[in-house]
C-alpha cells in the first residue's frame, strides 16, 4: 500500500495507455513533470505487453514496473510499499470506464482524459463509486488551465459582464477532412470507430471541450438545446460536424460549432460572452490575450501576467509577461492543482482555494449528458431536448 508523506516528495504517478505513437500520452507526461509534482514510475502504456515494455524502456520506467495489462498493474501497484498514488489514463474513450473504475476499487486515485466514458449510465455509475470510494478524480477538460480562461471565470463569477445573455463557442478543426482512417493514422481510426470512441465523433472528442469550456467560464447550467450532428465525409459513421443551439437556466441563450472538417482550422476553440454590462473573447490559438469589451467603452485587451488581473490568473502564470504561455502549461495547471488535491486530502486538510473547482467527475456526468442530448435532437432532426427528458446513446441518428 502507497505511503501518504506526499508532502514531502513528488506523487507517484502510473500511467495507462500513451505508450509511443500516442500524442496525448506525451502531453499528460509533460504537463505531470513541469511543476515538478509527479514522478512516472509505473504503467501498462499499451494493449500489447511487448509494446508496453518498450515505451516504459523509453520512458525510464523500470521493467518490473511496466505491466501486461491495467488489471494486473492496480493489483500489483496496490499491495507496494512505494505504490502509485495516482493514475493518469490516457486510453481510446472506450476503456475509460473500466480503467478508471479498476483503480478507484484498488484505492488508487485517478486522472483521466475525457470524455470520461462513451455512455450517460457509465458516466452515472462512476460518480457512484468515486462518492463511496472517497478517492480523487480529475478529468483533463485541460484548456480550463489556461491563465486567461481563469480571468474569464472570475470576471463573470464578480458580475463585471453583468447578467450573461449570450454565450457563443466553437471549435474547428481540418485534420479528417479526408478519410484519414483509411490510411493507418492511428489517431484518425480510433476516434472514428464507434466501438472505440464510442457514438459520438467530433462532437465527443471537441465538442465536449467547447463545452465545457462554456461551462467552465460561465458557471451557466444548461437547460435543453437543439443539435445537427452530420458525417460529411463518405463512409464515416460518426459525426464529423456539429452545430447546436442551447438554452441555459435563467434565460441566456447559447450556440455552439465543432467541426474536423473545416479546411484553414488547426485548433480554433474560441469562446464569446456577453452580459448586460459587456463582453469577453478568448481565442485558443491566441491564448495569452482576453478581449473584454464594457458596454459603451473602447474595447481593451488583458494580457497574461500584464495590469488588471485577478488572482486567479496569476496564479496560472508561470513566466514574465511578453513570454508566450499555451497549451503544455494549461494542462501543467490542472496536473498542479489535482496534485494540491490530492496531498490535501491525505493531510485531512483544505486545498488551496486557487487550486479547487478544477475538472472533475460530476464535470464527466454532464459532459456524457450533454452528448446524449445532442445525439438524442439530431436523431429527432434537430428537436430541443431538455433535461427531464430520458435520452440513448445510440449510434444510428444521422
Amino acid at each position: 500500500m502507497s505511503d501518504h508523506n506526499s508532502a514531502t516528495r513528488r506523487l507517484r504517478l502510473g500511467m495507462v495507455g500513451g505508450g509511443e505513437g500516442a500524442f496525448i500520452g506525451g502531453v499528460h507526461r509533460i504537463a505531470a513533470r513541469l511543476d515538478d509534482q509527479y514522478q512516472l514510475v509505473a504503467g501498462a502504456f499499451a494493449s500489447n505487453a511487448e509494446r508496453s515494455q518498450a515505451s516504459a524502456a523509453a520512458l525510464h520506467v523500470s521493467p518490473e514496473r511496466a505491466y501486461p495489462d491495467y488489471r494486473t498493474m492496480a493489483t500489483a501497484e496496490s499491495q507496494r510499499e512505494d505504490g502509485i498514488d495516482v493514475v493518469a489514463i490516457v486510453t481510446p474513450n472506450h476503456l475509460h470506464y473500466d480503467v478508471a473504475k479498476t483503480f478507484l476499487e484498488a484505492g488508487i486515485d485517478v486522472i483521466c482524459d475525457k470524455p470520461m466514458t462513451t455512455t450517460l449510465e457509465d458516466a452515472q455509475a462512476l460518480a457512484e463509486l468515486v462518492e463511496r470510494s472517497g478517492r480523487f478524480f480529475g478529468l483533463t477538460h485541460n484548456y480550463s488551465g489556461y491563465s486567461l480562461v481563469r480571468q474569464a471565470r472570475e470576471m463573470v463569477a464578480t458580475g463585471e459582464l453583468g447578467d450573461i445573455r449570450v454565450v457563443q463557442v466553437e471549435y474547428p478543426q481540418d485534420w479528417l477532412s479526408t478519410p484519414l482512417e483509411e490510411s493507418g493514422v492511428k489517431q484518425a481510426e480510433w476516434r472514428t470507430d464507434p466501438k472505440r470512441s464510442g457514438p459520438a465523433g467530433c462532437l465527443g472528442d471537441i465538442g465536449t471541450h467547447a463545452y465545457h469550456l462554456a461551462r467552465f467560464v460561465t458557471g451557466l447550467e444548461l437547460e435543453s438545446l437543439a443539435a445537427d450532428l452530420h458525417a460529411f465525409v463518405e463512409g464515416r459513421v460518426l459525426d464529423d460536424n456539429v452545430h447546436m443551439m442551447m438554452r441555459f437556466k435563467g434565460g441566456a441563450r447559447g450556440m455552439l460549432w465543432s467541426s474536423q472538417v473545416a479546411p484553414g482550422n488547426e485548433n480554433g476553440l474560441k469562446l464569446r460572452v456577453f452580459g448586460s454590462h459587456g463582453g469577453l473573447e478568448w481565442r485558443q490559438e491566441e491564448p495569452n490575450r482576453l478581449i473584454h469589451s464594457p458596454l459603451g467603452e473602447p474595447s481593451r485587451i488583458l494580457t497574461r501576467n500584464g495590469p488588471g488581473l485577478g488572482a486567479a490568473a496569476l496564479a496560472a502564470a508561470r513566466i514574465p509577461p511578453g513570454h508566450p504561455e499555451g497549451y503544455l502549461e494549461a494542462f501543467a495547471q490542472l496536473y498542479s492543482d489535482f496534485a494540491e488535491q490530492i496531498r490535501a486530502r491525505r493531510e485531512g486538510r483544505e486545498a488551496q482555494t486557487l487550486a479547487q473547482g478544477t475538472p472533475n467527475v460530476t464535470d464527466g456526468v454532464d459532459g456524457l449528458r450533454f452528448i446524449s442530448l445532442a445525439l438524442a435532437s439530431s436523431k429527432q432532426g434537430g428537436a430541443w431536448v431538455g433535461l427531464e427528458e430520458p435520452v440513448g446513446l445510440g449510434v444510428d441518428r444521422m
